[in-house]
């Protein structure tokens, strides 16, 4: 029977067969496993690289199938550290014992305790808001302001939005029954269902060219989606975002809701104080740069600038529960989803 150091040399050695590295390479080095795929990232690993003399190695994929993957090599997996983007699949990770605890008063100083799990299983590097977006010339400035008023009869047969299966409208309304309850959450689900001007489909941006295109008035999308099109290179998609006009959700009251790209380090980690050495990297406002302008996102670590096109955005309050949340109230949020029809 193999021990558990052969086996885990195996799971290394059949990682490093992926990436066409020597094994002899493996030992000195951080894997990571990463549903990020900015080129903007490539300078943020380069720059750890020659900083600490600790290469990287890295495998990309869709955050659940990574999850699922490291689920499946167990004990034996080479994986270091896990990227992903939202909380509730950091959440799902940490469910599935994927994490360790990481003590760091480095990233405990700099990262937020909202955006952080309370434990430190995981830690969020970059933030997103979850907007309003709608159509300038249908609807008034500031005459739709909270995620509640999507609810409203006013916007029936006026919205577009994604579908229930989506994890960011899963976080949402998981902070929805963090601030109103399951039954507060359901009635709220059941009135933008009602207010639907099609069946949910298609992704983030497809809602905004939907609103640009007069298909619907009011859309939900998060905040790098609009910027993207802001900026594009394509003169459609910049003109599609000058019809399309934003709102900062709830500033009155709790602040918008906003979600995170993060990372922890695994519980079977090979190379773990080069782990948490990563993660302390992330926190440093060099990093906080690089990662968070791969995608248009939001620093986390206060005093730390985001780019200048989300400048442009002007700032705004945030909602401060704690995005661990979100994931606590996943299973609740899919239930509430269904019984009111969320497609």
């Amino acid at each position: 029977m193999r021990n558990k150091s052969t086996t885990r040399w195996v799971g290394m050695a059949l990682f490093a067969a992926a990436l066409g590295l020597p094994l002899a390479a493996m030992a000195q080095e951080l894997n990571i496993y990463s549903s990020r795929h900015y080129q903007t990232d490539e300078a943020l690993y380069a720059k750890f690289t020659s900083d600490t003399g600790i290469k990287i190695n890295r495998i990309e994929g869709k955050g659940d199938a990574l999850i699922e993957r490291i689920k499946s090599e167990g004990a034996n997996s080479p994986a270091d550290i896990l990227i992903t983007v939202d909380a509730g699949r950091l959440w799902r990770a940490d469910q599935a014992g994927l994490f360790q605890a990481v003590r760091s008063k480095v990233l405990n100083e700099r990262v937020p305790p909202n955006l952080r799990h309370p434990e430190g299983h995981w830690f969020g590097f970059s933030s997103r808001a979850r907007l309003i977006l709608y159509n300038k010339a249908a609807v008034k400035a500031g005459e739709i302001v909270r995620y509640e008023d999507l609810a409203e009869p006013k916007w029936r047969g006026r919205i577009c939005i994604r579908s229930s299966a989506n994890i960011y409208n899963q976080s949402l309304l998981g902070s929805l029954i963090a601030a109103h309850g399951e039954a507060g959450a359901e009635a709220w689900a059941k009135g933008v269902v009602a207010n639907f001007a099609r069946d949910p489909k298609g992704g983030d941006t497809d809602q905004i060219r939907s609103v640009a295109a007069g298909e619907c008035d009011v859309a939900v999308a998060n905040s790098y989606y609009y910027v993207r099109l802001k900026t594009a290179k394509k003169q459609t998609d910049r003109e599609a975002a000058g019809q399309v006009g934003l709102v900062f959700p709830n500033q009155d009251d709790r602040g918008t809701h906003i979600n995170i790209s993060g990372a922890g380090v695994l519980e079977h980690a090979p190379h773990r104080e080069s782990a948490v050495k990563f993660l302390e990297y992330l926190a440093s406002e060099e990093a906080q740069s690089y990662f968070a302008d791969g995608n248009n996102e939001y620093p986390v670590v206060p005093g730390v600038a985001p780019n200048s096109a989300l400048q442009a955005l002007g700032e705004f309050k945030t909602d401060p529960v704690n995005v661990a949340v979100y994931g606590e109230n996943q299973a609740t949020a899919q239930r509430v989803f269904d019984r009111a029809g969320w497609k």
